[in-house]
């Protein structure tokens, strides 16, 4: 009788012994989920970037068509000058104005707009449109010029310094950035 006494003792486990494997249960568990939303923000963060690069891809190859197309202003049509091909304006925040193949007047700027999101803007002939996404800040448009001077034996080049943020999500960290810098020349010779 004294050995099934003993026997039955044994046969449960003890407090501590549940408190233990319960805590490392839990352990387990939290860093499972722990390296789950990690995960999610990885993902959040990298999906935000690609629409950030889309939406600057986008931008910069729709300015870049319109400038590779601009014309010699030969009338003073827009305002840049006779036989200019660009000038830079004080439109927003700064910006560039051109003559399109067309014979339109176009010009490129950043918005002023600081108590929300700065913009690009398209002005096409006093008609404007937003080039970019309203979860896209653009901190900084900058153009830069090379052989815009009439006379001079260069062709006409337009470079662009371009710094955007996406701004969908209220967390720094889910705020990607780009910086980037491209040069743009004309299509056809500046004879």
């Amino acid at each position: 009788m004294l050995n099934k006494i003993k026997r039955s003792s044994h046969k449960g486990y003890t407090l501590i012994e549940i408190l233990v494997g319960i805590s490392v249960f839990l352990i387990l568990i939290a860093a499972s989920v722990e390296f789950f939303v990690s995960s999610l923000e990885t993902q959040q963060k990298a999906l935000l970037s690609q629409r950030l690069l889309d939406n600057v891809s986008y931008t910069l190859e729709y300015m870049g068509r319109a400038l590779r197309m601009a014309q010699k202003d030969t009338g003073n049509i827009c305002g840049i000058g006779a036989g200019k091909n660009y000038a830079t304006t004080t439109t927003g925040s700064g910006g560039i104005r051109f003559l399109n193949y067309r014979g339109e007047c176009w010009e490129f700027y950043r918005s002023t707009n600081t108590a929300s999101v700065r913009s690009l803007i398209v002005s096409i002939s006093g008609a404007t449109s937003t080039l970019t996404s309203e979860f896209l800040d653009v901190v900084s448009f900058k153009i830069a010029s090379s052989g815009w001077a009439p006379g001079d034996a260069f062709q006409p080049k337009v470079t662009i310094f371009l710094e955007a943020k996406m701004i969908k999500n209220k967390k720094p960290e889910l705020q990607p950035t780009i910086k980037i810098q491209t040069t743009i020349s004309q299509r056809n010779l500046d004879l």
